[in-house]
């Protein structure tokens, strides 16, 4: 598979194939004219009034005007001046989607490079190239310690010309390239919790009164099953960790849409500063670089999913009690046996919920000292911190419902092995092959990652 960078068109899953899978990446065959347009408009700016970080200096620098001579090592040296991130490197794939937006960037023309910069970066990309980059210290408002690392680790001895050393520093690829793939991989855990959310009410021998409201995906999974059957429900009206499956989700499926579109459109819009209006043949100092849109989104997704990973929980909690089941408690193999069957599991599920619960908490309404550089840099937008987040609450909740499938597989088991839904079954099965029934005299499970690992790949 080749992606196709236009600058325009670049879409998540055309990110998530390039930074995951190794899609290779070509320039449209319009690209080229439009970057040398923007570049001219660089050229033609040189000789004349100052013009932000082209002909100035940075920050609150900006007043120092930059020799002609001097842009070589001005463009070098603010490369290294900003190269101040820390932490651990981050991981491959998003260094990978980091480049890839980088190049679509700069595709646009907005940017005022030079093509043969722009190719040079989409050669780096194809040849495989993921230089370390360190996923601490960027406020969200262009990722410059993070960008820093990637433009230090990229440039292989290439000279970079006027406009060219800012360009690759004053936008917000990292933070943007961790937010699109964590939300890639929250709406992939979504669609494994419909499922399991199925499989819990079949645990249960819930009522399926519920799907009369809008649960196309619910009722999908469930299509065949037991419940379906007059008088299989054992209550008039289950808990509402049960009752509300299609609430909760519908509202978590309608944020991460939400999301996505606005996701979708960062891929593609213009983050630089200063921009190059190819229409009007000039140069704009702006705030592109405010990536708040990235941080609410992140934001909005956390809190849509701290209800869908609370309520898996306690599901999971309430199948371990012989009350609300009418099976053994804590789905151990008979009735009263001394042995506590799968009821530990209900210790880590329940941390693992609080603990992406509190990652629910939005960042993006924090605010900054307006002490630095003079006051001017006097709002952040934490973007970074807010992807973070999100990846952080997604690996939990990978977790939580690998053990609300294991959990919903003993009491399937228990139940007799009634007949599963059209989705629910095949979940049910692949449970099955990783994680064997608990009998009696047998510890629960001692490794529930490769339940994790299968929830991770979703499908």
């Amino acid at each position: 598979m080749t992606v196709t960078l236009t600058g325009t068109s670049l879409t998540l899953d055309d990110l998530v194939s390039v930074a995951r899978e190794g899609a290779l990446v070509r320039l449209a065959d319009d690209v080229p004219g439009r970057v040398d347009a923007g570049r001219a408009i660089v050229e033609r700016t040189l000789d004349g009034d100052p013009v932000y970080g082209l002909t100035t200096g940075v920050g609150v620098r900006k007043r120092i005007r930059v020799a002609p001579e001097e842009l070589p090592e001005f463009n070098r040296r603010s490369i290294l001046e900003h190269r101040v991130g820390q932490g651990a490197p981050a991981p491959a794939e998003v260094v990978r989607a980091q480049l890839l937006l980088v190049a679509n960037g700069f595709a646009r023309g907005t940017a005022g490079v030079r093509l043969e910069l722009v190719e040079h970066l989409v050669a780096r990309l194809n040849a495989g190239d993921v230089p370390e980059v360190r996923t601490l210290g960027s406020v969200g408002m262009a990722d410059l310690p993070a960008n820093a690392d990637l433009a230090h680790g990229i440039l292989h001895g290439f000279e970079l010309a006027a406009k060219e050393g800012l360009a690759l520093l004053n936008h917000n690829a990292f933070s943007t390239a961790l937010t699109a793939l964590a939300l890639a991989d929250a709406q992939r855990l979504l669609r494994t919790a419909i499922v399991a959310a199925g499989l819990d009410l079949e645990a249960l021998g819930g009522n399926l009164g519920i799907l009369h409201t809008p649960s196309a995906e619910l009722r999908a999974a469930l299509a065949g099953s037991y419940l379906e059957e007059d008088g299989a429900a054992r209550n008039l009206q289950d808990p509402l960790s049960f009752r509300c499956i299609p609430q909760v989700h519908a509202a978590a499926e309608e944020m991460l849409g939400f999301a996505r579109g606005r996701i979708e459109r960062e891929l593609n819009r213009s983050q630089e500063n200063p921009l190059v209006l190819l229409d009007e043949h000039r140069i704009v100092s702006v705030g592109s670089f405010d990536a708040l849109p990235l941080a609410q989104s992140a934001d909005a997704v956390r809190i849509a999913l701290s209800p869908v990973l609370t309520s898996a929980a306690e599901r999971t909690v309430k199948l371990l009690q012989a009350p609300v089941t009418g099976l053994p408690e804590g789905l151990a193999a008979e009735h009263g046996l001394a042995e506590s069957g799968l009821s530990e599991l209900g210790v880590p599920v329940q941390a693992l919920a609080a603990e992406a619960k509190l990652l629910a908490q939005p960042v993006s309404i924090e605010t900054a000292s307006t002490s630095h550089h003079e006051g001017i840099e006097d709002r952040v937008t934490l973007a970074p911190l807010a992807a973070r987040r999100l990846v952080e609450m997604v690996e939990l909740g990978e977790r939580v419902v690998a053990i609300e499938l294991v959990v919903a597989a003993q009491a399937i088991d228990l139940r007799g092995r009634p007949r599963l839904g059209a989705e629910t079954r095949k979940l049910f099965a692949a449970v099955r092959s990783l994680v064997p029934h608990v009998g009696r005299g047998d510890p629960p499970p001692q490794d529930l990652e490769p339940v994790v690992a299968r929830v991770r790949r979703g499908g």
